[in-house]
Protein backbone atom coordinates (compact mmCIF):
# COMPACT_ATOMS: atom_id res chain seq x y z
CA UNK A 1 0.00 0.00 0.00
CA UNK A 2 2.93 2.32 0.80
CA UNK A 3 4.14 1.60 -2.24
CA UNK A 4 0.86 2.47 -4.19
CA UNK A 5 0.41 5.35 -2.23
CA UNK A 6 4.08 6.85 -3.08
CA UNK A 7 2.78 6.69 -7.18
CA UNK A 8 -1.18 7.72 -6.62
CA UNK A 9 -2.13 9.64 -3.70
CA UNK A 10 -5.57 8.19 -4.09
CA UNK A 11 -6.38 4.54 -6.25
CA UNK A 12 -9.20 2.05 -6.52
CA UNK A 13 -8.71 -1.74 -5.94
CA UNK A 14 -12.55 -3.02 -8.16
CA UNK A 15 -13.57 -6.33 -6.96
CA UNK A 16 -16.49 -8.39 -8.03
CA UNK A 17 -18.61 -7.32 -4.63
CA UNK A 18 -17.09 -3.75 -3.43
CA UNK A 19 -14.65 -1.07 -4.37
CA UNK A 20 -12.27 -0.38 -2.28
CA UNK A 21 -10.88 3.19 -2.78
CA UNK A 22 -7.23 4.32 -0.25
CA UNK A 23 -5.98 7.55 -0.27
CA UNK A 24 -3.12 9.33 1.41
CA UNK A 25 -4.29 12.98 0.08
CA UNK A 26 -4.95 15.20 3.24
CA UNK A 27 -7.42 16.55 1.28
CA UNK A 28 -9.57 13.88 1.32
CA UNK A 29 -8.51 12.76 4.66
CA UNK A 30 -10.37 16.07 5.96
CA UNK A 31 -13.29 15.93 3.64
CA UNK A 32 -13.80 12.19 4.62
CA UNK A 33 -13.13 12.84 8.83
CA UNK A 34 -14.68 16.48 9.41
CA UNK A 35 -16.15 17.87 5.82
CA UNK A 36 -18.47 15.35 5.29
CA UNK A 37 -18.56 13.04 8.17
CA UNK A 38 -22.05 12.42 8.18
CA UNK A 39 -21.33 10.39 4.75
CA UNK A 40 -18.58 8.53 5.90
CA UNK A 41 -18.78 5.97 9.21
CA UNK A 42 -18.36 2.25 10.32
CA UNK A 43 -21.45 1.21 8.20
CA UNK A 44 -23.17 -2.28 8.21
CA UNK A 45 -19.38 -3.54 6.19
CA UNK A 46 -16.92 -2.98 9.40
CA UNK A 47 -19.82 -2.74 11.82
CA UNK A 48 -20.31 -7.08 11.32
CA UNK A 49 -16.63 -8.08 10.99
CA UNK A 50 -15.67 -5.96 14.33
CA UNK A 51 -18.64 -6.87 16.33
CA UNK A 52 -17.83 -9.87 17.77
CA UNK A 53 -14.95 -8.64 18.62
CA UNK A 54 -16.27 -4.71 19.64
CA UNK A 55 -19.30 -4.84 20.43
CA UNK A 56 -21.67 -2.15 19.84
CA UNK A 57 -19.18 0.07 21.23
CA UNK A 58 -17.77 3.45 19.65
CA UNK A 59 -15.32 1.85 17.70
CA UNK A 60 -17.98 -0.16 15.63
CA UNK A 61 -21.05 2.42 15.58
CA UNK A 62 -22.41 5.32 14.02
CA UNK A 63 -25.07 7.91 14.14
CA UNK A 64 -26.90 8.16 17.91
CA UNK A 65 -25.54 5.23 19.26
CA UNK A 66 -22.28 6.71 18.89
CA UNK A 67 -23.08 10.05 19.33
CA UNK A 68 -24.54 8.76 22.63
CA UNK A 69 -20.94 6.52 23.93
CA UNK A 70 -18.78 9.96 22.38
CA UNK A 71 -20.48 12.10 24.48
CA UNK A 72 -20.25 10.32 27.91
CA UNK A 73 -16.46 9.61 27.20
CA UNK A 74 -15.46 12.51 26.63
CA UNK A 75 -16.80 13.85 29.61
CA UNK A 76 -14.77 11.04 31.43
CA UNK A 77 -11.75 11.74 29.64
CA UNK A 78 -12.20 15.48 30.44
CA UNK A 79 -12.22 15.39 34.40
CA UNK A 80 -8.74 15.91 36.48
CA UNK A 81 -9.72 13.27 38.97
CA UNK A 82 -8.94 10.68 35.65
CA UNK A 83 -5.59 12.79 34.63
CA UNK A 84 -4.19 12.66 38.05
CA UNK A 85 -4.89 9.03 38.43
CA UNK A 86 -3.94 8.26 35.60
CA UNK A 87 -0.64 9.74 36.02
CA UNK A 88 -0.17 7.58 39.65
CA UNK A 89 -0.63 4.61 37.86
CA UNK A 90 1.26 5.42 34.72
CA UNK A 91 4.44 6.13 37.44
CA UNK A 92 4.36 3.20 39.25
CA UNK A 93 4.11 0.87 36.44
CA UNK A 94 6.84 2.68 34.90
CA UNK A 95 8.63 2.08 37.84
CA UNK A 96 7.71 -1.71 37.62
CA UNK A 97 8.81 -1.92 34.75
CA UNK A 98 11.85 -0.51 35.16
CA UNK A 99 12.66 -3.36 37.77
CA UNK A 100 11.86 -6.12 35.50
CA UNK A 101 14.74 -4.58 33.04
CA UNK A 102 17.01 -4.25 36.35
CA UNK A 103 16.97 -8.00 36.28
CA UNK A 104 17.34 -8.44 32.80
CA UNK A 105 20.62 -6.16 33.07
CA UNK A 106 21.82 -8.04 36.12
CA UNK A 107 21.23 -11.85 33.94
CA UNK A 108 21.89 -10.23 30.70
CA UNK A 109 18.58 -11.10 29.38
CA UNK A 110 17.37 -10.46 25.75
CA UNK A 111 14.07 -8.66 26.37
CA UNK A 112 10.70 -8.42 24.17
CA UNK A 113 10.47 -4.53 24.73
CA UNK A 114 7.55 -4.64 22.39
CA UNK A 115 5.99 -7.75 24.25
CA UNK A 116 6.08 -5.64 27.88
CA UNK A 117 5.06 -2.41 26.40
CA UNK A 118 2.04 -3.96 25.48
CA UNK A 119 1.00 -5.91 28.82
CA UNK A 120 2.30 -2.73 30.69
CA UNK A 121 -0.26 -0.32 28.67
CA UNK A 122 -2.78 -3.17 29.31
CA UNK A 123 -2.20 -3.20 33.27
CA UNK A 124 -2.89 0.53 33.08
CA UNK A 125 -5.93 0.57 30.88
CA UNK A 126 -7.33 -1.96 33.32
CA UNK A 127 -6.23 0.17 36.65
CA UNK A 128 -7.58 3.37 35.40
CA UNK A 129 -11.29 1.84 33.57
CA UNK A 130 -11.65 -1.10 36.68
CA UNK A 131 -9.47 -0.34 39.50
CA UNK A 132 -8.21 -3.88 38.88
CA UNK A 133 -4.14 -4.74 38.95
CA UNK A 134 -3.92 -6.97 36.20
CA UNK A 135 -0.11 -7.37 36.79
CA UNK A 136 0.32 -8.92 33.15
CA UNK A 137 3.74 -7.22 33.12
CA UNK A 138 5.04 -9.85 35.82
CA UNK A 139 3.14 -12.72 35.12
CA UNK A 140 1.33 -13.45 38.54
CA UNK A 141 -2.40 -12.91 37.17
CA UNK A 142 -2.68 -15.98 35.06
CA UNK A 143 -6.35 -14.96 34.02
CA UNK A 144 -4.78 -11.47 32.81
CA UNK A 145 -2.43 -13.10 30.71
CA UNK A 146 -5.08 -15.43 29.12
CA UNK A 147 -7.09 -12.59 28.01
CA UNK A 148 -4.10 -10.71 26.80
CA UNK A 149 -2.79 -13.82 24.84
CA UNK A 150 -6.71 -14.18 23.11
CA UNK A 151 -6.79 -10.54 22.57
CA UNK A 152 -4.25 -10.46 20.73
CA UNK A 153 -4.98 -13.43 18.57
CA UNK A 154 -8.40 -12.67 18.16
CA UNK A 155 -7.69 -8.97 17.01
CA UNK A 156 -5.53 -10.80 13.99
CA UNK A 157 -8.27 -13.56 12.97
CA UNK A 158 -11.02 -10.90 13.07
CA UNK A 159 -8.89 -8.42 10.51
CA UNK A 160 -8.16 -12.01 8.26
CA UNK A 161 -12.05 -11.13 7.78
CA UNK A 162 -11.84 -8.13 5.57
CA UNK A 163 -10.40 -10.87 2.83
CA UNK A 164 -11.82 -13.86 3.53
CA UNK A 165 -15.33 -13.69 1.81
CA UNK A 166 -16.42 -17.12 3.25
CA UNK A 167 -16.03 -15.64 6.76
CA UNK A 168 -19.62 -15.63 7.73
CA UNK A 169 -20.41 -19.47 6.36
CA UNK A 170 -17.12 -20.48 8.57
CA UNK A 171 -18.19 -18.87 11.61
CA UNK A 172 -22.15 -20.18 11.24
CA UNK A 173 -20.00 -23.75 10.39
CA UNK A 174 -17.91 -22.86 13.21
CA UNK A 175 -14.85 -24.17 11.44
CA UNK A 176 -11.52 -23.47 10.45
CA UNK A 177 -10.12 -19.61 11.62
CA UNK A 178 -13.63 -18.82 12.61
CA UNK A 179 -13.42 -21.61 15.51
CA UNK A 180 -10.44 -20.42 16.97
CA UNK A 181 -11.74 -16.71 16.48
CA UNK A 182 -14.86 -17.74 18.56
CA UNK A 183 -12.90 -19.33 21.20
CA UNK A 184 -10.69 -16.37 21.87
CA UNK A 185 -13.43 -13.90 21.74
CA UNK A 186 -15.14 -16.35 24.51
CA UNK A 187 -11.95 -15.98 26.91
CA UNK A 188 -12.06 -12.21 25.99
CA UNK A 189 -15.76 -11.80 27.12
CA UNK A 190 -15.73 -13.92 29.94
CA UNK A 191 -12.63 -11.64 31.26
CA UNK A 192 -14.02 -8.25 30.79
CA UNK A 193 -17.46 -9.14 31.78
CA UNK A 194 -16.15 -10.03 35.23
CA UNK A 195 -14.40 -6.74 35.31
CA UNK A 196 -17.28 -5.35 34.97
CA UNK A 197 -19.19 -6.68 37.60
CA UNK A 198 -16.46 -6.26 39.66
CA UNK A 199 -16.62 -2.54 39.07
CA UNK A 200 -20.27 -2.60 39.12
CA UNK A 201 -20.11 -3.59 43.29
CA UNK A 202 -17.74 -1.73 43.76
CA UNK A 203 -19.56 1.61 42.73
CA UNK A 204 -22.73 0.14 44.44
CA UNK A 205 -21.04 0.27 47.82
CA UNK A 206 -22.50 3.41 49.91
CA UNK A 207 -19.90 6.85 49.59
CA UNK A 208 -18.40 5.97 52.90
CA UNK A 209 -16.93 2.89 52.07
CA UNK A 210 -15.56 4.49 48.94
CA UNK A 211 -14.26 7.09 50.60
CA UNK A 212 -12.50 4.87 53.59
CA UNK A 213 -11.04 2.64 50.25
CA UNK A 214 -9.63 6.16 48.78
CA UNK A 215 -8.04 7.19 51.86
CA UNK A 216 -6.53 3.99 52.41
CA UNK A 217 -5.39 3.74 49.39
CA UNK A 218 -3.45 7.61 49.52
CA UNK A 219 -1.81 6.71 52.65
CA UNK A 220 -0.56 3.02 51.41
CA UNK A 221 0.58 5.62 48.57
CA UNK A 222 2.34 8.13 51.02
CA UNK A 223 3.97 4.75 52.98
CA UNK A 224 5.70 3.32 49.54
CA UNK A 225 6.94 6.12 48.67
CA UNK A 226 8.53 6.95 51.80
CA UNK A 227 9.93 3.78 51.72
CA UNK A 228 10.49 3.44 48.02
CA UNK A 229 13.81 2.79 45.77
CA UNK A 230 15.34 5.34 43.57
CA UNK A 231 13.84 4.12 40.67
CA UNK A 232 9.98 4.72 42.21
CA UNK A 233 11.35 8.32 43.83
CA UNK A 234 12.58 8.81 40.60
CA UNK A 235 9.06 8.18 39.11
CA UNK A 236 7.12 9.65 41.43
CA UNK A 237 8.68 12.78 40.82
CA UNK A 238 7.95 12.68 37.17
CA UNK A 239 5.15 15.28 37.29
CA UNK A 240 2.88 17.23 35.46
CA UNK A 241 5.25 19.79 35.16
CA UNK A 242 7.91 18.22 34.06
CA UNK A 243 6.11 16.48 31.83
CA UNK A 244 5.34 20.10 29.99
CA UNK A 245 9.17 21.06 30.45
CA UNK A 246 10.14 17.98 28.04
CA UNK A 247 9.54 19.15 24.30
CA UNK A 248 11.61 17.13 22.88
CA UNK A 249 10.82 14.13 24.45
CA UNK A 250 7.21 15.03 22.89
CA UNK A 251 8.51 15.75 19.66
CA UNK A 252 10.27 12.33 19.50
CA UNK A 253 7.22 10.50 20.30
CA UNK A 254 4.92 12.28 17.53
CA UNK A 255 7.52 11.60 15.09
CA UNK A 256 7.74 8.22 16.03
CA UNK A 257 4.07 7.77 15.89
CA UNK A 258 4.22 9.71 12.60
CA UNK A 259 5.97 6.69 10.98
CA UNK A 260 4.52 4.15 12.97
CA UNK A 261 1.14 4.95 13.77
CA UNK A 262 -0.61 2.44 16.43
CA UNK A 263 -3.53 1.78 13.80
CA UNK A 264 -1.88 1.32 10.17
CA UNK A 265 -5.03 1.91 8.01
CA UNK A 266 -8.91 3.17 8.92
CA UNK A 267 -11.52 2.28 6.66
CA UNK A 268 -15.10 3.98 6.40
CA UNK A 269 -18.12 3.20 4.26
CA UNK A 270 -19.35 5.69 2.40
CA UNK A 271 -23.27 6.06 2.98
CA UNK A 272 -24.04 7.74 -0.75
CA UNK A 273 -22.68 8.64 -4.15
CA UNK A 274 -19.91 11.45 -3.59
CA UNK A 275 -17.10 12.86 -5.23
CA UNK A 276 -13.71 13.57 -3.14
CA UNK A 277 -11.86 16.98 -3.68
CA UNK A 278 -9.38 15.62 -5.85
CA UNK A 279 -11.98 14.33 -8.16
CA UNK A 280 -12.35 10.95 -7.30
CA UNK A 281 -16.00 9.34 -7.29
CA UNK A 282 -17.23 7.15 -4.59
CA UNK A 283 -19.88 5.14 -4.97
CA UNK A 284 -23.16 4.21 -2.39
CA UNK A 285 -21.32 1.16 -0.61
CA UNK A 286 -17.80 1.68 -1.71
CA UNK A 287 -15.05 1.46 0.89
CA UNK A 288 -12.75 4.72 1.39
CA UNK A 289 -9.54 3.57 3.48
CA UNK A 290 -7.02 6.86 4.67
CA UNK A 291 -3.29 5.42 5.26
CA UNK A 292 -1.45 6.79 8.13
CA UNK A 293 1.25 4.30 8.01
CA UNK A 294 1.41 5.38 4.23
CA UNK A 295 0.90 9.16 4.72
CA UNK A 296 3.75 9.43 7.34
CA UNK A 297 6.13 8.40 4.33
CA UNK A 298 4.96 10.40 1.52
CA UNK A 299 7.33 13.18 0.33
CA UNK A 300 4.45 15.13 -0.92
CA UNK A 301 3.12 15.69 2.57
CA UNK A 302 6.45 15.97 4.95
CA UNK A 303 9.30 17.05 1.96
CA UNK A 304 12.41 14.85 0.79
CA UNK A 305 13.26 13.50 4.28
CA UNK A 306 9.76 11.90 4.97
CA UNK A 307 11.42 8.32 5.60
CA UNK A 308 13.68 9.62 7.97
CA UNK A 309 13.06 9.45 11.62
CA UNK A 310 14.09 14.11 12.51
CA UNK A 311 12.12 15.26 15.91
CA UNK A 312 13.37 18.69 15.10
CA UNK A 313 10.27 18.61 12.39
CA UNK A 314 8.27 19.09 14.86
CA UNK A 315 10.03 22.28 17.07
CA UNK A 316 9.87 25.50 16.21
CA UNK A 317 13.04 27.66 16.28
CA UNK A 318 12.53 27.90 20.28
CA UNK A 319 12.68 24.56 20.93
CA UNK A 320 8.95 24.12 21.47
CA UNK A 321 6.63 21.41 20.03
CA UNK A 322 4.85 22.76 17.28
CA UNK A 323 1.20 21.34 16.47
CA UNK A 324 0.42 19.57 12.56
CA UNK A 325 -2.47 19.99 10.47
CA UNK A 326 -4.12 16.68 12.06
CA UNK A 327 -5.38 15.49 8.42
CA UNK A 328 -1.62 15.49 7.90
CA UNK A 329 -0.41 13.62 11.04
CA UNK A 330 -3.69 10.82 11.35
CA UNK A 331 -2.34 9.16 14.47
CA UNK A 332 -4.86 9.90 16.37
CA UNK A 333 -7.67 10.46 13.79
CA UNK A 334 -9.37 13.67 13.28
CA UNK A 335 -12.68 15.42 13.25
CA UNK A 336 -15.31 14.42 15.63
CA UNK A 337 -14.06 10.65 15.78
CA UNK A 338 -10.78 12.14 17.30
CA UNK A 339 -9.15 9.59 19.85
CA UNK A 340 -10.28 10.63 22.99
CA UNK A 341 -7.39 9.16 24.59
CA UNK A 342 -4.49 11.26 23.37
CA UNK A 343 -3.73 13.59 25.97
CA UNK A 344 -4.39 9.86 28.22
CA UNK A 345 -1.50 8.27 25.24
CA UNK A 346 0.96 10.86 25.77
CA UNK A 347 0.80 11.18 29.57
CA UNK A 348 1.66 7.37 29.71
CA UNK A 349 4.24 7.46 27.07
CA UNK A 350 6.18 10.45 27.90
CA UNK A 351 6.22 8.75 31.76
CA UNK A 352 7.43 5.71 30.72
CA UNK A 353 9.74 6.74 28.45
CA UNK A 354 11.56 9.44 31.25
CA UNK A 355 11.91 6.41 33.44
CA UNK A 356 13.29 3.98 31.19
CA UNK A 357 15.79 6.85 29.33
CA UNK A 358 16.55 7.72 32.42
CA UNK A 359 18.16 4.70 33.86
CA UNK A 360 19.03 2.63 30.74
CA UNK A 361 20.63 2.34 26.99
CA UNK A 362 18.72 -0.29 24.43
CA UNK A 363 20.35 -2.03 21.90
CA UNK A 364 18.42 -4.62 19.35
CA UNK A 365 20.11 -7.96 19.59
CA UNK A 366 20.27 -8.67 15.97
CA UNK A 367 20.65 -4.92 14.06
CA UNK A 368 20.59 -7.62 10.69
CA UNK A 369 16.67 -8.97 11.26
CA UNK A 370 14.21 -7.88 8.97
CA UNK A 371 11.20 -6.11 10.88
CA UNK A 372 7.92 -8.34 9.74
CA UNK A 373 4.36 -6.95 11.06
CA UNK A 374 2.12 -9.20 12.05
CA UNK A 375 -1.67 -8.12 10.05
CA UNK A 376 -3.72 -6.73 12.92
CA UNK A 377 -6.31 -4.02 14.00
CA UNK A 378 -2.90 -2.61 15.31
CA UNK A 379 0.44 -2.00 14.17
CA UNK A 380 1.73 -5.18 15.57
CA UNK A 381 5.74 -6.35 14.79
CA UNK A 382 5.84 -10.01 14.35
CA UNK A 383 7.73 -12.08 17.10
CA UNK A 384 8.16 -8.92 18.90
CA UNK A 385 10.78 -6.47 19.33
CA UNK A 386 13.74 -8.25 20.89
CA UNK A 387 16.43 -6.26 22.70
CA UNK A 388 19.56 -5.59 25.04
CA UNK A 389 19.29 -3.76 27.78
CA UNK A 390 22.06 -1.56 29.61
CA UNK A 391 21.97 0.41 33.29
CA UNK A 392 22.79 3.78 31.97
Amino acid sequence: MTDLAGKYKTYRLISPFKNRIFTSDPANVEYILKTNFENYGKGGYNYYILKDLLGDGIFTVDGDKWREQRKLSSHDFSTRVLRDFSSVVFRKNAAKFAHILTEAVKSNKIVDIQDLFMKASLDSIFRVAFGVELDSMCGSNEEGKKFSDAFDDASALTVRRYVDILWKIKRSLNIGLESKLKENIRTVDVFIHKMIQRKTEEMSKPEADLSEKIAQEIKESVTEKENATDVTDFASNVSEDALEKMQYLHAALTETLRLYPAVPADTKLCFSDDTLPDGFSVNKGDTVSYLPYAMGRMKFIWGDDAEEYEPERWLDRDGFFRHENPFKFTAFQAGPRICLGKEFAYRQMKIFSAVLLHYFVFELSDDKKAINYRTMINLHIDGGLHVRVFRR
